[in-house]
């Protein structure tokens, strides 16, 4: 079979054949096409691409081998685009610092995502398969969405607050930073959404509740145990949550103590179960941890006199407390109530209204709704 040049040759004469350029000169012509089978044209094709690639590539031919093996079109003007354009990159929402960027900016679908789960307890395990029951609770799905809403808020503030909260920072510098994230993030809009309580950033042997007025004075410093709660809302439903913060390494066993305390009465509560019940095993585990202050030795114990709480519809106090020791109250937790599980340690042997020295602290108040 003779090649492409040649077969060209055999078909043009010499007045068929007009100036062409080098890429006609190379490329089979209708004429050529005529006196050749389907097979041999295909592979005239083929050898007459490839010529035109190594044409092109000759110098003066402005054109290189890697831009004829890809192919752009030229525009008026002399610019070149390629002929796919890139498809833009999503633009990811990151959160400010301090944060200003409301949360539903980062949830567009407006589903926000869950905490931790804990199975029901003992004879209440059926709720987890009964029909009528997940029933229910997917009629109140948008009532937990805006409970997670308001935890999102508030797990974004105090990832940002555990940045500046430093010694040296004003007490009434960190609470107004605090409650000015929290109205940005949760776009305070009057009842529906907004701050659910004053800030405490209660010092040592200041348990809970206090915070500074204008004008304070007050700093924070190295040795000091800060217990910093605040809470959030939408609606009237609230999120009641605190963490403590210290910055000399010899309270960090007190720190452990009640974060275990705080989750064994998280785990222990359920519905039916009796508040009791959630005390004694927060008492259990709290005082199974010592601390060493000065060179003595004290044994962790619970603030008989303080606990955590049932929560309302915006109401903080809801009408039942949970206790952190045993023998309290053998009211139930019941199905649908929000619950604060609180616990506060201490080194005192003393209710907490005679203690003055020890430090003592509570550590992340748990939401829990049943």
């Amino acid at each position: 079979m003779p090649d492409l040049a040649e077969a060209t040759a055999q078909l043009l004469t010499p007045a068929d054949a007009e100036p062409q350029t080098k890429n006609e000169a190379a490329s089979p012509t209708s004429q050529a096409a005529d006196g050749l089978s389907k097979s041999q044209l295909k592979k005239a094709k083929k050898r007459a691409a490839a010529a035109r690639q190594e044409t092109d590539a000759l110098p003066g031919s402005g054109t290189t081998a890697a831009d004829a093996a890809n192919p752009v079109t030229k525009t008026t003007g002399g610019d070149v685009g390629t002929a796919k354009k890139k498809k833009g990159k999503k633009k990811v929402v990151q959160q400010t610092e301090p944060p200003t960027i409301p949360v539903k900016h980062f949830f567009p679908d407006g589903v926000y995502p869950q905490g931790e789960w804990q199975p029901y307890k003992n004879d209440q395990r059926w709720r987890e398969t009964n029909e009528e029951k997940r029933a229910l609770e997917r009629s109140q799905v948008d009532m937990i969405n805006e409970a997670r809403q308001c935890a999102e808020v508030h797990r974004q503030v105090r990832k940002y607050i555990r940045t500046i909260a430093k010694p040296g920072i004003k007490m009434v510098d960190l609470c107004e930073t605090l409650e000015g994230s929290v109205r940005a993030l949760i776009e305070e809009n009057g009842l529906a959404a907004g701050i659910a309580f004053p800030t405490g950033c209660s010092l040592n042997h200041v348990a809970a509740h206090w915070t500074p007025n204008a004008g304070d004075q007050t700093v924070l410093q190295y040795d000091d145990v800060m217990k910093l709660d605040f809470g959030t809302q939408i609606n009237g439903r609230i999120i009641d949550s605190a963490f403590t913060l210290n910055f000399n390494p010899e309270f960090d066993p007190l720190i452990a103590a009640v974060q275990a305390a705080t989750t064994a009465g998280v785990a222990a509560a359920g519905i039916d179960v009796r508040l009791c019940d959630v005390g004694e095993a927060i008492q259990e585990v709290m005082e199974s941890h010592e601390i060493e202050l000065d060179g003595n030795t004290h044994q962790i114990k619970c603030i008989r006199n303080l606990c955590g709480h049932s929560i309302g519809s915006y109401r903080i106090h809801g009408g039942k407390s949970v206790p952190i020791v045993k023998g309290g109250e053998a009211t139930k937790m019941e199905e649908g109530e929000f619950f604060a599980i609180e616990t506060f340690g201490s080194t005192g042997d003393l209710p907490f209204d005679l203690q003055t020295y020890w430090p003592i602290m509570s550590l992340l108040t748990f939401n829990r709704y049943l």
